[in-house]
C-alpha cells in the first residue's frame, strides 16, 4: 500500500498523535462469482404471432399469459422455460374472420309533405318567418299534392315528357304504357325487353330510348331500388339520380318535391323560381343560383312548398290581371302548358339533358309532370 492510499481521515490522524500506531489495511480481494453472481441474461419478451396478409390486425387478439409459479431465482439464472408464456389465450373464435361492418349512420328522414299535417304545419312556418311570402300565400290557392307512385315509374315518365309539350307528351307516354302491358307492365326489364326501334314507333326518340334503357340497367342491376330511394337522404339522392343518363338536378328535384313529397328542397337553378323571388323581395336583378340559398334560408325546413309559391307568383306576375291569379290557381293543367322549351346540356353530369324553364310566358306548372300518374 502507497502513502496515497491512505485515506484523509487517517493522515489528519497521524498528524495531530504523536506516535500513532500504523496499521496497514490488508489488500482488497478480488471479486468472485461467489460473492458476486453475473447479471442474469435478458430476459426475452414474448413475441406475438403477426397476422397474416388476409387478416387485420384487430381481428384476433392474443394474450399472453405467465405462470404464477415461476421461480424467479431460476428466471435470474437464465431458465427462459420458465420465463416464456406457458399458454396463448385467443380472444377471437377464428383468426381469418373479417371484422364486421359499422352499422349505418343513424338519420331520419322528414316527414313528407303528404303526411297528415304536414302541409298545414308547413303553411305555418312559412307565414310566421316570411312576412312577404305570408302575403303571397293569402292571395293563392295552397299546394296540392298527388299520390305517391313507384320511382321507377315517374323517373320513366319524367324522361319521356322531356322537350315536350304536355299535349304532346301525354299520349306518348300512354303509348308507352300499352306497349309494356306486353311485357308484363312497366318494369325495368320489360323496358329493356323494347328495342329502340319499336319506342322509336310510338314517338321516343333514339336518344330518349337509351336514358329509358340506361335508368332499367340500373334499376336491374341494382344500382337503384324504389326502396333506396324512398330511404335516402335529399343529397345522396340527389347524387345517385343524376348518374342516370338524362335524369340532370333540375329533373331529380322536380322527381324529389312532386313524387317523394320532400319537404325541403329548393331548386336552385329554376328561372321561373328565381324569378319568383326576385319579385318576392322586389330585387333590381334576377338572383344568381348561388344567391338562392342565402335568400330563401328562412323558408327551411319547407323550401319546397316555398318554391311552389314561387311559380305560382311567377304565373300570376305574368298574367298581370287578378282574376288571371285566380284562373291560374285552380285552372285545369291543360290550360298551363308552355309551346317552347330550352334544352340545358350539363357536361359535368354524363352529358344528361335537362329541361329548364327560360320565360315568364314559357312557364308551366311543375305539376303537370307528375299529374296523370
Amino acid at each position: 500500500m502507497t502513502f496515497s492510499d491512505v485515506p484523509i481521515h487517517r493522515i489528519l490522524y497521524c498528524l495531530a498523535t504523536p506516535n500513532p500506531p500504523i496499521t496497514l489495511l490488508p489488500e482488497p480481494k478480488p471479486m468472485t462469482d461467489s460473492i458476486w453472481p453475473l447479471p442474469p441474461p435478458p430476459m426475452p419478451d414474448p413475441t406475438l404471432p403477426s397476422p397474416s396478409p388476409s387478416t387485420s390486425v384487430s381481428s384476433t387478439a392474443v394474450v399472453a399469459v405467465a405462470s404464477v409459479s415461476a421461480n424467479p431465482i431460476s428466471v435470474l439464472n437464465g431458465d427462459e422455460s420458465l420465463s416464456r408464456p406457458k399458454k396463448l389465450r385467443k380472444l377471437s373464435p377464428d383468426s381469418t374472420a373479417p371484422l364486421p361492418l359499422p352499422p349505418p349512420p343513424f338519420f331520419l328522414l322528414p316527414r313528407p309533405l303528404s303526411a297528415p299535417g304536414e302541409l298545414d304545419a308547413a303553411i305555418r312556418h312559412l307565414r310566421a318567418a316570411d312576412p312577404n311570402l305570408a302575403a303571397v300565400i293569402d292571395e293563392l290557392e295552397p299546394l296540392s299534392l298527388h299520390q305517391f307512385q313507384p320511382p321507377f315509374l315517374t323517373l320513366a315518365r319524367s324522361i319521356i315528357h322531356q322537350q315536350l309539350a304536355p299535349k304532346a307528351a301525354v299520349p306518348t307516354y300512354e303509348r308507352f304504357l300499352k306497349l309494356c302491358e306486353v311485357h308484363g307492365g312497366v318494369s325495368p326489364a320489360a323496358v329493356l325487353a323494347l328495342s329502340a326501334e319499336h319506342l322509336r314507333q310510338i314517338g321516343i326518340s333514339a336518344r330518349k330510348s337509351s336514358y329509358l334503357h340506361d335508368l332499367s340497367r340500373k334499376f336491374h342491376t341494382g344500382v337503384l331500388s324504389d326502396a333506396a330511394i324512398v330511404s335516402l337522404d335529399d343529397r345522396s339522392l340527389l347524387s345517385l339520380l343524376t348518374m342516370v343518363e338524362g335524369i340532370g338536378t333540375w329533373s331529380a328535384h322536380m322527381f324529389m318535391i312532386f313524387s317523394l313529397h320532400r319537404p325541403d328542397i329548393l331548386p336552385v337553378g329554376d328561372a321561373t323560381v328565381r324569378r319568383g323571388v326576385q319579385l318576392l323581395y322586389g330585387l333590381a336583378e334576377t338572383p344568381r343560383p348561388s344567391q338562392m340559398e342565402q335568400l330563401c334560408e328562412r323558408w327551411r325546413p319547407y323550401r319546397s312548398v316555398g318554391s311552389w309559391y314561387m311559380w305560382r307568383l311567377s304565373q300570376a306576375k305574368a298574367a298581370a290581371t287578378p282574376s288571371a291569379v285566380g284562373l291560374l290557381a285552380g285552372a285545369p293543367h291543360q290550360s298551363l302548358m308552355m309551346d317552347t322549351f330550352q334544352v340545358d346540356r350539363d357536361d359535368s353530369m354524363n352529358q344528361t339533358t335537362d329541361l329548364k324553364l327560360t320565360s315568364l310566358g314559357e312557364f308551366w306548372s311543375m305539376d303537370v309532370l307528375f299529374s296523370r300518374l
